[in-house]
């Protein structure tokens, strides 16, 4: 079934980039739009725009009633959910589909079991995909000690049903984990809407290393090589990088079959991505899959020359994946780094008007923002405002050319990350290649500016 007109439950840069390949396939397109977001680029970019309701996203991203009105009204026939907000709601997509209406990723019941920490696991195991040892649906803290024991210290405690790393803490003992139980259950319940928790071995100075997947409805499931995302804060991704800069080539193979077999094992469609942890010896182990595009999907693209976007349409216009996995090869080498309306020193948002913003340009940049000069950083939203993609023949050339990108990025009238990225480059272990998740945990010395 072709896709005449698509509507975008997302906001900001996703919802450009969606656009972007919409009008390059003649789908016309729809934005849902807050109060709050109203004079943002991609509210004017798109062919039409419905208001949803105020700047709250419980009151507008989030209300699904609202996002399916006005799908209805507009005769859209598809809707894409971007990244975030409910892209992995298993309910909503479910509430599309019962609609008529086309759902741009996999099935609903995929999304609920990978959603699941605690099935993804289980799921995961039954498909020999090594996952971090661990225990399941922890509602005691009593009980929670017993297995961390069995288990062994450290042990990361989560939220079953969480994601983003929100929730997560490490601990290293038993006064620890009994002081820390009622306040993740609590928060998990909040954030959630589910208190069960759940504990997995804390691997210390762990990478953090994903692999893209695709599958059509026929079963043919490819992959499109790893991104190493290890440079993280607070347990979100600050830059990634495809490949990866530090494993071997016999882990990248079998990191990459190992994220074909989990996706072919929930019946998967679409685009998907399969996380691991790999350990300084390189063993590597399940964390979760991502049902949906990713915020770094582009360094993919950058490397493979392949349009995601337009592969997800594909898959949910029903046609079969018209490649095969020896066709897909990676050229060069591509990071990308997210740029934040935020204080680089306490990591705090930093909402307000944009009163300058220049981004970048040149070869191997791409610059994909959902601002411009004069916009309003509303404070309600996630605070990443662009990601600046650099694509080179080799990692060295890439750096470098990293770093006349990121010096010539213009924001003002807002603090950014800028000089947390740029400080970045000048890290001796990433300029090696031969960093971990511990990169950022250190004290950094910022230029003001």
């Amino acid at each position: 079934m072709k896709i005449q007109k698509l509507l975008i439950a997302n906001r900001g840069e996703i919802a450009r980039r969606i656009i972007r390949t919409c009008r390059e396939r003649g789908i016309r397109t729809v934005a849902v739009h807050s109060e709050a977001d109203k004079g943002l680029p991609f509210v004017r970019e798109a062919d039409e725009a419905v208001l949803i309701g105020p700047p709250p996203v419980a009151r507008s991203y989030l209300n699904a009633d609202a996002i399916l009105k006005a799908a209805a009204d507009t005769g859209a026939d598809a809707v894409h959910p971007g990244y975030g907000l409910l892209s992995e709601n298993a309910d909503f997509a479910r509430k599309v589909k019962e609609a008529g209406l086309t759902f741009v990723g996999p099935a609903p019941e995929v999304i609920a079991r990978m959603g699941d920490k605690v099935t993804a696991r289980r799921t995961m195991e039954e498909a020999g995909v090594p996952v971090v040892p661990g225990t399941e649906d922890l509602r005691d803290p009593e009980e929670a000690v017993r297995e961390a024991v069995k288990i062994g210290w450290p042990v990361m405690m989560k939220a079953s049903a969480g994601g983003g790393g929100i929730g997560m803490q490490v601990l290293r003992g038993e006064e620890e984990l009994k002081k820390a139980f009622p306040s993740a259950q609590g928060r998990a319940k909040a954030y959630f809407g589910d208190d069960t928790l759940f504990m997995e071995r804390f691997i210390e100075s762990p990478r953090h290393v994903e692999v893209q997947v695709f599958a059509d409805h026929r079963g043919k499931t490819v992959h499109l090589f790893e991104r190493e995302c290890s440079v993280q804060r607070r347990n979100q991704k600050v830059v990634e990088e495809s490949p990866s800069p530090s494993i071997r080539p016999g882990t990248r193979e079998s990191l990459c079959k190992a994220a074909v077999r989990a996706a072919k094992a929930v019946g998967y469609t679409g685009a998907g991505t399969v996380e691991f942890l790999v350990d300084p010896e390189e063993n590597f182990y399940f964390l979760e899959m991502n049902t949906r595009l990713q915020v770094e999907h582009p360094v993919t693209e950058m490397v493979t020359g392949l349009d995601l976007v337009a592969l997800q349409l594909d898959v949910a216009e029903g046609k079969d994946l018209a490649l095969d996995q020896d066709q897909i090869r990676m050229t060069g080498h591509a990071l990308e780094y997210r740029v934040y309306a935020e204080d680089p020193e306490r990591f705090l948002p930093s909402p307000g008007t944009l009163e300058a913003f220049s981004p970048p340009e040149g070869e191997g940049i791409r610059v994909d923002a959902g601002v411009e000069a004069g916009s309003q950083v509303a404070p309600y939203y996630d605070p990443m405002i662009a990601k600046c993609i650099v694509h080179a023949d080799s990692r060295e050339q890439a750096l470098a050319r990293s770093r006349k990108a990121l010096a010539a990025f213009e924001v003002s009238g807002i603090k950014s990350n800028l000089p947390l990225l740029i400080n970045i480059l000048d890290q001796p272990e990433f300029i090696r290649g031969r960093y971990d998740t511990t990169l950022l945990t250190k004290p950094l010395q910022f230029d003001k500016r």
